[in-house]
């Protein structure tokens, strides 16, 4: 046996093992690091579509590992399982406008020459029409409605006294402004994101009206107001549904404090596909939020991964997870390393799993056949995908992009397979993700919400216009229809006039 080392040896030895142990510290540090720098440099020049294309690889500045075979990672879809029928898309054809726009004719006569036979040089008849359509816009053209109630007396006695009619019902009382007005400048900002100081100067360039910028926001809060419990009946029916998907998106707000800064506030999303959305502005992202918005919900409840989702609801609630964040995940570490084939290919086992989803919106399936397509084709995909993350575990460092893939699918995968058992859950979220997106761009123009308590207001109009835009329904339409004389509307009727109500009263 070798003899014990001394102890200047084996001081050394200590110190050799440390600086083994901190330089693959650092090497591990570098690549955490090299793979966040690389992950940003991606997000952007990259795509938003989460695929790559030859145009956008000089913005990458030639760097180091992107190549050809990276931009055509992801170009191709993975084919549905040999046994699972592919499904055919029809070609869409020429685009044509819709049928219940007015149509203005305008007929094009032939030249003179043309109406006279070239062979004989007798007169041409008209024989039909090469009929063409494009689509036309109008000005809008701003004008002023004046409104004369009249007003009756008694010319025979003073007792009678005077009966003017009745002022109709408008949004806001003795304002400059009709409601049509209010409920443009409301579309305006938070369907196509367009700041009221804009629209102050639109305004007046275009109608020579000065409204300044506190007015309009004045008629803003008011409608927000109105609308609150309307919204408020909206939850109601979303908790006693039996599926809600959730997310939440960060809002900056004006505390008015002295800091000048914007406090980081958010807007909780819940809601069902092709249903209810309701927003929920809340100050922070503490699970305080879901708890109460969700406090008498056990039924479905589908989100990605945050925690503040976890133990909310009622004893009975079914909490499942989000696929497409963790194939996102799987794709941006394939994003780092394009020339490993383990990410990759996890991510395509993903994209078949949601190809036969695809296949039952092909077919127009109901729950049940929809359910039966699934334990078909994606129980089997659910096995090999396990296989795979399993596989993988084992090449994967825990701090890089695909040990955090891993990791985070491993640990939802209950939630993720839920889908298995419950016909009626999507694989992803993605729904509700696009509910957000209006957020999304909007802040981006409006900046922030006035104040904490202009907060729940804009949520409910958010709600409001989201659910239109969700069910089909004409935002203008609709909110012409219930906000005036809304304030003076019993809580018992409101129920009738939640977006899905007023539809159905519709037709």
């Amino acid at each position: 046996m070798n003899a014990a080392l001394s102890t200047p040896e084996r001081s050394a030895a200590d110190e050799n093992a440390a600086l083994k142990r901190e330089l693959a510290w650092a090497h591990l540090k570098i690549q955490s690091l090299t793979e966040q720098l690389r992950l940003l440099r991606i997000k952007k020049y990259g795509p938003g579509s989460e695929k790559l294309s030859d145009a956008q690889l000089d913005l990458l500045d030639l760097e180091p590992g992107v190549s050809g075979a990276e931009v055509q990672a992801e170009s191709a879809r993975a084919p549905l399982p040999a046994s699972a029928p592919r499904p055919r898309r029809p070609h869409p054809g020429r685009q044509e406008l819709p049928a219940d726009l007015p149509r203005e004719e305008r007929v094009i006569a032939c030249a003179p020459e043309q109406c006279a036979c070239k062979a004989c040089g007798k007169p041409t008849e008209v024989i039909g029409y090469d009929v063409s359509e494009q689509l036309d816009v109008k000005p809008a053209k701003y004008f002023v409605v004046v409104t004369k109630r009249e007003k009756r007396a008694c010319k025979h006695c003073a007792e009678g006294g005077v009966a003017p009619a009745p002022a109709p019902e408008r949004i806001i009382e003795k304002g400059l402004v009709s409601d049509r007005v209010v409920i443009d400048t409301l579309i305006a900002k938070y369907t196509d994101h367009l700041p009221l100081y804009r629209q102050s100067a639109m305004l007046e360039r275009e109608a020579g009206v000065v409204i300044g910028r506190a007015t309009l926001d004045g008629w803003v809060m008011r409608v927000g107001e109105l609308l609150l419990p309307i919204v408020a009946e909206m939850r109601r029916e979303l908790v006693g549904g039996s599926y809600i998907q959730a997310d939440e998106t960060t809002v900056g707000v004006q505390m008015r404090d002295g800091r000048g800064k914007n406090h980081q506030a958010y807007l909780w999303q819940y809601s069902k596909p092709e249903g209810n959305v309701v927003f929920d502005f809340r100050l922070g992202r503490g699970r305080e939020g879901p708890l109460a918005f969700l406090s008498d919900f056990d039924k479905l409840l589908q989100t990605d991964g945050y925690a503040a989702y976890d133990k909310v609801g009622g004893p009975k609630l079914v909490h499942a997870s989000c696929w497409a964040h963790a194939r996102r995940k799987f794709f941006e570490a394939h994003q780092l390393s394009p020339d490993e084939s383990v990410a990759k290919g996890i991510v395509m086992l993903i994209d078949e799993l949601f190809a036969v989803d695809a296949l039952a919106r092909e077919r127009n399936c109901d729950w049940a056949a929809r359910d039966a397509l699934r334990q078909e084709h994606a129980r089997p995909l659910i096995e090999s995908i396990r296989l795979a993350v399993e596989a993988a575990r084992g090449q994967a460092l825990p701090a890089s992009k695909l040990g955090v893939a891993i990791a985070y699918t491993q640990r939802l995968w209950a939630k993720l397979t839920r889908f298995l058992d419950y016909p009626e859950l999507e694989l992803s979220t993605n729904l509700a993700e696009n509910s957000m997106r209006p957020v999304a761009v909007g802040r981006k123009n409006w900046i922030h919400v006035g104040s904490p308590q202009a907060g729940p207001k804009v949520a409910a109009i958010l709600s409001a216009i989201e659910t239109c835009r969700r069910r089909g329904i004409p935002a203008r339409e609709y909110l012409a229809a219930v906000l005036p004389g809304l304030a003076d509307v019993s809580i018992q009727r409101v129920a009738e006039l939640t977006p899905a109500a007023w539809a159905s009263r519709r037709g």
